[in-house]
């Protein structure tokens, strides 16, 4: 642009002092107009980069997700190919699923045994009720006898004193009042047994045996909810479209959740356009204006771009005041800057960019539209660029 600019002075000067020879050609003419020049590109360069900052950097950066199985396994199937599109929810691998299917299936065994245990425990408590209702009609029966034993018995001792009975239905009276008392005793402790093992509760008011037993089942349902949702695992499916790359996972490989590098990589199909910017140059940006960007990967094309957010956040910013600091990543924003998020648009959102993809770009603020006609043409003749390929093999 600079060089068309200048090319359209010289030739007004060659109008004027040459053709037309309407003005001198001498001293100060002459430094009149080499000077005008310098000054005028200068200070229309330095205003253009702020109202339509423009950016040599502009990358395409997707999301890559490391994928590693969840469970240990021996690999049975993988129908993906590298570099491939494929969708959510597609099959990327099978691992052995036998040893899984084993573990669920003792499961539901343990859990239909703790259920008849269960069952029985119930009915054990329900038991445990009637013996008690049993051991204190005993009880009530025999107290009854004992009491009528005991009255017997004193008539049989004042008749015997008097002469009127015999002594021996005495002694017969004596021995049924042990008897009955001996009875008594059993049925007492019976009654305590029974007691005893009904008082016996947990906070929820169950019985010991049946909250041990609610125990275990709650325990195994937790174990057959681990062991199916392993047995899911076995299964590893696209978490969102996108490309397999560095598929390293072949069947009959064993597959571990945490290996040295990771079974294979996954590209999401989600993009995000970022054009990095000094951070004095960023000052008049606002999410919504318009902007251009010219990818390497489409010589001579121009794509028309909306402004998303500006990242006011960047490594420098980070210090490590706990520990180690974190990572800046592949591809750092350089020191002194901050990248703005563009989103592709109008006729160019579905146009395919690859990851890692570059080029250039301009950023038209609110201000200074007029000028932005020289950023465009700026843009546009600096694309043509990229239709040569300079190798010289």
């Amino acid at each position: 642009m600079e060089l068309l600019l200048l090319g359209i002075y010289s030739f007004i000067v060659w109008l004027i002092f040459f053709k037309y020879q309407l003005l001198p050609w001498n001293t100060v003419s002459q430094v009149i107009v080499i000077t005008l020049p310098i000054i005028g590109i200068a200070a229309l360069i330095l205003l253009l980069n702020v109202v339509a900052p423009s950016s040599a950097d502009v990358r395409v950066i997707n999301y890559v997700v490391a994928i590693n199985a969840r469970v240990n396994g021996l690999v049975t199937e993988v129908p993906v190919e590298p570099n491939r599109p494929v969708r959510k929810g597609e099959v990327l691998f099978k691992l052995d699923p036998t040893p899984f299917e084993l573990e669920v299936n003792a499961f539901e065994a343990q859990l239909q045994q703790l259920d008849a245990a269960l069952v029985t425990a119930n009915a054990n408590q329900r038991g445990l009720g009637e013996q008690l209702l049993n051991a204190r009609g005993a009880k009530g029966a025999i107290a009854s006898q004992l009491k009528l034993a005991r009255v017997r018995e004193g008539q049989s001792r004042e008749l015997a004193a008097s002469g009127a009975g015999s002594h021996y239905e005495y002694e017969q009276a004596q021995a049924d009042v042990a008897n009955l008392q001996a009875q008594l005793d059993a049925a007492t402790a019976s009654e305590s047994q029974v007691r005893e093992k009904l008082a016996a509760k947990m906070d929820s008011g169950e019985m010991d045996e049946i909250a041990d037993v609610k125990a275990q089942i709650a325990r195994a349902e937790a174990q057959l909810k681990d062991a199916r949702w392993r047995l899911e695992q076995t299964v590893y499916r696209a978490p969102t479209n996108g490309t397999v790359v560095s598929l390293a996972l072949r069947p009959g490989a064993m597959a571990v959740p945490l290996p040295l590098t990771p079974a294979m990589s996954f590209v999401e199909d989600e993009q995000w356009v970022m054009a990095i910017f000094k951070q004095n140059e960023v000052r008049r940006v606002k999410p919504g204006q318009e902007a251009e960007i010219a990818m390497k990967m489409y010589p001579g094309r121009i794509i028309k771009c909306k402004v998303d957010s500006i990242m006011w956040a960047t490594a420098q910013g980070q210090l490590p005041i706990g520990g180690a600091s974190t990572s800046t990543g592949v591809a750092p924003i350089p020191p002194y800057a901050l990248a703005v998020r563009l989103l592709k648009d109008r006729d160019d959102t579905q146009l395919f960019l690859a990851s890692g993809a570059l080029g250039s770009g301009a950023i038209y603020t609110d201000s200074g539209e007029p000028l932005h006609i020289l950023r465009k043409v700026i843009l546009r003749v600096g694309t043509k660029i990229d239709w040569l390929i300079l190798k010289l093999h």
